[in-house]
């Protein structure tokens, strides 16, 4: 049985591991990430402490294996990030020299964005103000569940108020752009930036 709950600080560790499993385009990361836990300080533990209403833990009888997680305002998510979550993430993760460049490696790229993270672009951001990640471990891929969990999430958000959603995906990321361009989000445009580049979704709440 499959359940999509609220998580809770409890499942964190849980959820470092997701993210590190997905976290190379949505395949396993670990070689790539000498630490082990910058993916999920990216992308997906801040969100179970910032913004707890719209995180949701997906868990099997073998625990969590799974996560949808979001804001429901991103420039206020944003904020919250640099006042209480950057600058002890930056004592943590040494800043490489120098901007990005085409040889640095996936670990020196995401260091990088942890002292230089960037703002979602203001044309995303404004008409689609809410966000989220969702991610799961090859065994509950392939089921029906990340359906069941975007549904439940943009459902939540826009009960909240929210007047629309987005989303980023690498472009190296193929079945994730597959599985959001058949669930029906609508892609207003690829936005060029460190490689591998974003595709950005957004969903209008009528």
């Amino acid at each position: 049985m499959i359940d999509i709950r609220t998580a809770r600080e409890s499942d964190i560790e849980a959820i470092y591991e997701v993210a590190l499993k997905t976290g190379d385009a949505g395949v396993d990361a670990s070689g790539l990430h000498p630490d082990g836990r910058i993916v999920g300080d990216l992308f997906a533990v801040p969100y179970v402490l910032f913004s707890r209403k719209l995180s949701f833990a997906i868990e099997d009888e073998e625990g969590v294996g799974g996560y949808v997680l979001g804001a429901l305002d991103t420039a206020a998510f944003e904020t919250r990030l640099t006042e209480a979550w950057w600058p002890g993430k930056r004592l943590r993760y040494r800043a490489p020299v120098g901007e990005p460049r085409p040889d640095w490696n996936a670990d020196a790229r995401w260091r990088w964005f942890v002292h230089n993270p960037r703002p979602t672009p203001r044309r995303i951001a404004e008409p689609y103000p809410s966000h989220l990640h969702i991610d799961l471990l090859p065994r509950l891929q392939g089921k029906g569940i990340g359906r069941r969990a975007m549904d439940l999430w943009l459902e939540q958000a826009r009960a909240a108020g929210s007047s629309g959603a987005h989303l980023g995906v690498s472009t190296r990321n193929h079945r994730a752009l597959r599985f959001y361009r058949a669930y029906g989000l609508t892609e207003p445009a690829l936005e060029r930036g460190p490689p591998p580049g974003t595709v950005w979704f957004v969903k209008a709440f009528g």
